[in-house]
């Protein structure tokens, strides 16, 4: 059922050009993996071992995460970061958190314990310069939570640096145009998953078609009664957008919700990045 649900893997390839990155980083190769929902239902093995797989042949400069590592019951994540161990790059591994990821309680503490574990960094309102001081990596807390304050991370950081940000939800794209980001990475969306020719993300309808229901109906009609808001800028939600002077690229993510992915296969985002 995962492979009629959640269809072939696709890799994404993004080239990017970066204002004032220094020549010895032209080049540069990121690959962006998020969304992994990794419970035994949303996410099945073999979609797993070819993400990693695929990543490690790209050989990357950098492997960055974007959050939403489980569902609810934080168990699970012990045994995904045995695998996620396998991942290779040049300068390291990068994660942030995800909403799913510190919604059920304990999440947050063994999500980042896990990691630890594997000597991969959440970064959670930090900056970090894996690959020498002319490009900043930027890890934000998720926006749903009372931990994201960027301000004081994005600051600290020279404006003549480029710099690339994790953010979960790309609704955050909104708030950090008062920031120079060069790129920022963001999942959470899934893509919408149900993506119609010349309509685009069915999930964008659900909140207007839901205020049409009856307050006292809407728990018997299906994906009504609760998560009716995932993003409210859908569409932004896959793909490179230009917000303000900055960059957005969204991925759609590995994992995959019930009814399925259709038009919106699960993703693994390769980048290069460009002196311009």
């Amino acid at each position: 059922m995962h492979r009629i649900l959640t269809g072939q893997l696709q890799v994404d390839y993004l080239t990017l050009k970066i204002t004032g990155l220094p020549n010895h980083l032209q080049g540069t190769k990121l690959v962006h993996l998020t969304d992994f929902h990794y419970d035994g239902l949303r996410l099945s093995e073999w979609l797993l071992s070819e993400a990693i797989a695929i990543t490690n042949e790209v050989e990357p400069d950098l492997i960055l995460l974007t959050g939403d590592f489980i569902t609810d019951e934080p168990a699970p994540i012990y045994d995904l970061v045995l695998r996620l161990k396998y991942l290779e790059s040049r300068a390291g591994v990068y994660a942030v958190l995800g909403n799913h990821d510190e919604e059920y309680p304990g999440a947050r503490d063994k999500v980042i314990d896990a990691f630890t574990r594997i000597d991969i960094p959440i970064l959670l309102n930090q900056v970090v310069y894996p690959l020498g001081s002319g490009l900043a990596l930027v890890g934000l807390e998720d926006y749903w939570s009372s931990n994201f304050k960027p301000t004081a991370v994005m600051e600290s950081i020279d404006e003549a640096v480029p710099r690339i940000v994790l953010s979960h939800n790309p609704d955050t794209a909104k708030v950090l145009q008062k920031w120079r980001i060069d790129l920022q990475l963001s999942g959470h969306t899934h893509g919408g998953q149900i993506r119609l020719p010349f309509i685009g993300p069915l999930p964008q309808y659900r909140e207007p078609v839901r205020r049409l229901i009856p307050k006292f109906l809407r728990p018997f009609v299906p994906f009504m009664d609760k998560c009716h808001r995932i993003v409210e800028y859908w569409e932004w939600s896959q793909g490179l957008h230009k917000i303000g002077n900055n960059y957005l690229y969204v991925n759609r993510g590995l994992g995959t919700y019930f009814p399925g992915r259709l038009f919106c296969p699960p993703e693994v985002t390769v980048i290069t990045l460009e002196t311009n």
